[in-house]
């Protein structure tokens, strides 16, 4: 991007401190995208969308959502297209769908509220936020959505998420091609990103033990950084990035290789 604002870069599940989606909002901003974060705690949104603007001196907007929720994401819609209209932000370009959960409960010992759950927050919500602003894109001739998946969805878990993680991962994958193949020309993208470990907080009830075990499977022989998919999500985002669709792309220091 240049340092002129065109585009706005929409992402879910971007306000933790040590989370892939807050780094990647910064790389946006740092690559003069306009931001918009939305996530559950909208107080908490609002604030961190006032500090990347003040670090990086572009437009951005915080507000709540559950992706989950059909009427929160299109409440959150709303209030976006309310800012584009007020030309308080340039149009949507991107839309990066980060929000997201684990589990790390043995498949038997899971419950059916507990599967829904994962199936909600990852698959769902990442169909929802898409169905929500992919019409604007597409009246604009041009858009980038970029999907989280997960190389547990690859390789059947073997990281820290379980059964639901990895099948709600795996229906990411399998949207993010059909939506990609049903766009064709309609200049807009979508792709998938399938991490392995990152360090992040994600890993909710992990121990040292645990991350030296999965550590020690991954042939570089460390966790990536948050800013490395960061790197990738907003290439994906990118002009040049514009014959990619219907892609999946590996950051997993080589513990899936296929």
């Amino acid at each position: 991007m240049s340092s002129t604002i065109q585009r706005t870069a929409v992402l879910t599940g971007a306000t933790s401190d040590r989370g892939i989606g807050l780094t990647t909002a910064r790389r946006y901003a740092r690559e003069g995208w306009a931001v918009v974060i939305l996530d559950l705690d909208g107080d908490k949104s609002a604030a961190v969308a006032a500090d990347i603007a003040t670090e990086f001196g572009v437009p951005t907007f915080g507000h709540r959502i559950d992706v989950a929720d059909e009427a929160s994401v299109t409440a959150a819609y709303d209030a976006v297209r309310m800012e584009v209209s007020a030309e308080r932000l340039p149009a949507v370009g991107a839309l990066a769908n980060i929000a997201g959960i684990t589990s790390p409960v043995p498949f038997l010992e899971t419950t059916l509220e507990l599967w829904n759950k994962v199936m909600a927050v990852n698959a769902t919500g990442t169909y929802l936020v898409s169905r929500a602003f992919l019409p604007d894109m597409i009246d604009n001739k041009w858009g980038r959505i970029v999907n989280m998946s997960s190389v547990s969805a690859q390789r059947g878990g073997g990281v820290f998420g379980k059964v639901p993680y990895s099948a709600a991962k795996a229906a990411i994958l399998g949207l993010t091609k059909a939506l990609a193949r049903e766009l064709g020309s309609s200049g807009v993208t979508v792709n998938a990103v399938t991490p392995g470990a990152v360090d992040t907080n994600i890993r909710v009830g992990s121990t040292p033990e645990i991350e030296a075990a999965i550590a020690a499977d991954i042939p570089l022989g460390r966790t990536a950084s948050a800013e490395e998919v960061a790197a990738v999500i907003t290439f994906l985002s990118s002009e040049d990035a514009g014959y990619l669709t219907g892609t999946t792309v590996d950051i997993n220091g080589g513990s899936h290789i296929h």
